[in-house]
């Protein structure tokens, strides 16, 4: 049995189908092959015939191409800054924060918030239900 080889790069993926390309091998046994070694989550059969394709189209390059998108705003600055923002004042809002930084739109500062910094909501009816069935307990402890 063979060994298999966990979280491989794309591009070691697809070096390894040009190469086997290069000798002939059909797109099927490449697949299968490749599920042999780096698991089922590899590359679909479709993605296969694909890179089959292009490189028998002439492609001889392994890599990502460059796309073309709007690069993103979120920076370690930005980040830094909405952190302080969200410590100064813990009871913030998307909306307070945006009062503070009207040149970043609200989706942006969600995911700043969600995704860069964790925060996740606490839900101030459950906070204060917490505080009434603790002081409840306290009051019986007293008795």
């Amino acid at each position: 049995m063979f060994k298999t080889i966990a979280d491989p790069v794309d591009c070691e993926v697809r070096s390894v189908i040009r190469f086997l390309n290069a000798k002939k091998v059909k797109p099927g046994e490449i697949h299968r092959q490749l599920v042999e070694i780096y698991g089922e989550n590899v590359m679909t059969d479709g993605m296969v015939r694909k890179w089959v394709r292009q490189f028998n189209d002439g492609r001889t390059n392994v890599h990502d191409g460059a796309r073309s998108g709007r690069p993103s705003v979120v920076n370690d600055g930005l980040v830094a800054k909405v952190n302080k923002k969200t410590r100064e004042n813990r009871w913030f809002t998307i909306r307070t924060l945006f009062d503070e930084f009207p040149q970043i739109s609200k989706t942006v500062l969600h995911e700043i918030v969600t995704n860069c910094l964790n925060y996740r909501k606490l839900c101030s009816r459950g906070f204060r239900k917490c505080l009434r069935m603790s002081t409840k307990r306290s009051d019986f402890a007293v008795l």
